[in-house]
């Protein structure tokens, strides 16, 4: 006899702690084996019938998760983009209670725990991509799949990216909440067939291959934190010198563990110089001059500003002697922070939207970056994303799929302070390294920033705030893994699944009398 729903209060105290729970399996502190746990609350909390109150108790869920993961929206832009971008966020959520109520009432799912599972996950899977998408290109940022750096569930990335990873932490979920739920009717089999089920997920991730040999070369790669001056100690021009001045050090200082024409390429982060090189001649002669120094072309980030308005954020690689021989230009550029939609609107919530002068635009071609290495005799391409591209699927896909045989992530992360932003993206960043099977570099203005191998390990980081230099011979790989293959077919097929599995359980709650409908999974 299926169990009685909790009481209303109890639903929503679940649904908050649930919230909390897996936000703190996303660094810091980042403990994954907490995203099944806050998983399992949301289910055990959604098993009343309502689609409006569920609807409410994932709205809870979603602000307590959500509100305190992305603190650093308030260090950088302010309290009012924090907040709205937390309840838009716990909206989707809203949305995912509302939809599994609906999807519950149809028959199959109704009867059966294993459809339950199935649709509880491609419904996540599915709310997922929606907020990765929509509004203004969307937010990805705290996917169940991105929780997982430590966990060796971090595997199945290889396998079928963040949609699956996702669903695998959603469907652990349900299978704890099953067993608590089994066991509260001492029901042993059904209990000890959850936990077992669980159990076998997690040793399946084992058994997944992750190739971290060179397959056609290494690269010898230095990278540069140059780090920032102190807030308000320097004027806005000043302060662009300092940081370029700080990054023309850091490279200098490579010589120190690197003989001149040691290195195939020098890595600087977003924003390494925001003085154009390009159109700057002081900048262009500092960039140019270390670079000889050291022997080895420059990949620069930078600002570039078209004469038609605007701005690009732009990754410049600077051969020495020669200058700019490639550059890509960021594709998604930040709303609300890069650029400003709606900014008339907007601006009667906050004023800080007026602190974006110059809206940047995107960039329209895929982020390769040939970088002719004399010691290999060849071309190697670098596949580079900057900053918040990280956390897109189809953006870092592009890159690989497009010949990059290794993944850099430049960032700048200064606005963000001591927050947990730079070790969020750097989770999203040894992800891409395991999704895609290549070695990966985080590079930042101030940290974190570090080496990647194939198979998500850290092989060198940083710290917060401070100059630093790091230097790696990196495996170069050329073979494509399942994810890569499969593009972003996982993603429309939870997609489809998703909205036919609600409207099934609508037209099938429709043909059943009300007091014949059910009040929460059996």
């Amino acid at each position: 006899m299926p169990l009685p729903p909790p009481a209303r209060w109890l639903t929503l105290v679940l649904a908050a702690a649930g919230g909390w729970v897996t936000r703190l399996a996303f660094p810091d502190p980042g403990w994954p084996v907490l995203a099944p746990v806050g998983m399992a609350l949301l289910y055990l909390a959604l098993r009343r019938d309502s689609a409006r109150w569920n609807a409410l108790v994932g709205l809870v869920w979603g602000l307590t998760c959500f509100g305190p993961m992305i603190t650093w929206a308030d260090d950088a832009v302010g309290p009012v983009p924090w907040l709205a971008l937390t309840v838009l966020e716990a909206a989707y959520i809203a949305l995912f209670g509302a939809a599994w109520a609906w999807a519950r009432r149809g028959h199959a799912v109704w009867r059966s725990s294993a459809w339950q599972l199935l649709a509880f996950v491609l419904l996540w899977v599915g709310a997922e991509e929606l907020r990765s998408t929509w509004p203004f290109g969307g937010f990805p940022w705290g996917r169940l799949a991105f929780s997982q750096a430590d966990s060796p569930l971090a595997a199945f990335m290889w396998l079928g990216g963040t949609p699956l990873l996702s669903a695998v932490v959603a469907g652990l979920g349900v299978l704890l909440a099953r067993a608590v739920l089994a066991a509260r009717q001492v029901a042993l089999g059904r209990t000890v067939g959850a936990l077992a089920a669980a159990g076998g997920v997690v040793l399946a991730s084992l058994l997944i291959p992750l190739d971290t040999v060179a397959q056609i070369g290494t690269l010898r790669v230095g990278a540069v934190q140059g780090n920032v001056p102190e807030p308000g100690r320097l004027d806005a021009f000043g302060e662009r010198r300092q940081v370029l001045d700080n990054h023309v050090a850091g490279t200098r200082a490579l010589l120190d563990r690197a003989a001149p024409g040691d290195l195939d390429v020098v890595l600087w982060p977003e924003n390494g110089t925001d003085i154009d090189p390009q159109v700057d001649e002081e900048a262009a002669r500092l960039i140019d001059g270390v670079a000889q120094e050291v022997a080895a072309p420059m990949l620069v980030g930078t600002v570039q500003y078209p004469e038609s308005g605007g701005r690009y954020n732009t990754a410049v690689l600077w051969e020495p002697g020669v200058g700019p021989v490639a550059t890509y230009s960021k594709q998604r550029p930040a709303p609300f922070a890069e650029y400003i939609p709606m900014r008339s609107f907007v601006r009667h919530f906050s004023d800080a939207v007026d602190l974006v002068t110059r809206d940047m635009l995107p960039g329209t071609e895929p982020g390769v970056v040939p970088v002719e290495s004399p010691r290999l005799g060849r071309t190697v391409v670098i596949g580079d994303v900057i900053c918040f591209e990280v956390a897109y699927d189809a953006i870092v896909r592009e890159s690989v799929a497009e010949g990059g045989e290794l993944l850099v992530v430049q960032t700048n992360n200064a606005s963000f302070g001591w927050s947990d932003e730079s070790t969020q993206q750097l989770a999203m960043s040894r992800l891409r390294a395991i999704e895609h099977g290549r070695a990966t570099v985080q590079i930042s203005t101030v940290g974190v920033s570090a080496m990647i191998a194939p198979n998500g390990a850290v092989m060198q980081r940083t710290e917060l705030f401070t100059a630093d230099q790091m230097v790696a011979s990196l495996p170069l790989r050329e073979s494509l893994t399942p994810a890569t293959r499969a593009g972003n077919w996982p993603a429309l097929t939870a997609d489809v699944l998703a909205v036919w599995i609600v409207l099934a359980g609508m037209v099938g709650a429709a043909r059943l009398p009300r007091d014949e409908r059910p009040d929460g999974p059996a």
